[in-house]
């Protein structure tokens, strides 16, 4: 092969790969410049001062602040407004069940998002290796709903509620439905 063909066969590899090189490096620098969520890897382990309701909690121990009550709210479950009686009332005593009653320690994971629009923390919460938020939705007592861009456990928790719902628990129980959705319920209550 003389001298002209094999700069040329070099020009045609060059123009294939340089463009890969340039869009591969393009992609490692937007990954490495996008904020890193440390708190998602480290599991908090908290006191719970109060359950609020069957999808909330008060708790203390957070970051560092130990002796400040924060507000936590489960991911990936709307449980009934308390004032959709018997629901609420009965999500939120099943979530006191599962914990034990004040001053238990949980452990919290998180997910991408740290906080919700009211400034409440995200978390999925761990009693014992029991994860509470899959347990509330396969009793029955809130429905599954996937919120972006917190979706970790999205499988496992759609799964409990399909359980639930074949099972006839809770909220799916055919003799006493829930006719109302929470967000419907919240919606027209305002």
């Amino acid at each position: 092969m003389n001298l002209i063909a094999r700069t040329a066969t070099i020009v045609v590899r060059f123009r294939i790969f340089v463009p890969k090189i340039i869009i591969l490096a393009s992609l490692l620098l937007l990954v490495s410049c996008q904020s890193q969520n440390n708190s998602s890897a480290i599991p908090a382990n908290v006191k719970v001062a109060r359950v609020v309701s069957g999808q909330s909690l008060e708790v203390l121990g957070m970051e560092a602040q130990p002796n400040l009550i924060s507000s936590l709210r489960l991911i990936g479950l709307d449980a009934p407004d308390l004032r959709q009686f018997p629901w609420g009332e009965d999500a939120k005593r099943l979530l006191e069940t599962l914990i034990g009653g004040a001053n238990q320690a949980v452990n919290l994971e998180f997910d991408l998002e740290a906080k919700d629009k009211f400034n409440r923390t995200l978390a999925y919460v761990w009693k014992d290796k029991l994860l509470l938020n899959e347990e509330i939705l396969k009793q029955g007592y809130a429905l599954f709903v996937a919120r972006s861009p917190n979706h970790k456990y999205d499988q496992r928790l759609e799964r409990a509620q399909q359980w639930a719902r074949i099972m006839g628990k809770g909220i799916w129980n055919t003799d006493k439905p829930m006719r109302m959705t929470p967000g419907e319920f919240r919606r027209i209550s305002r």
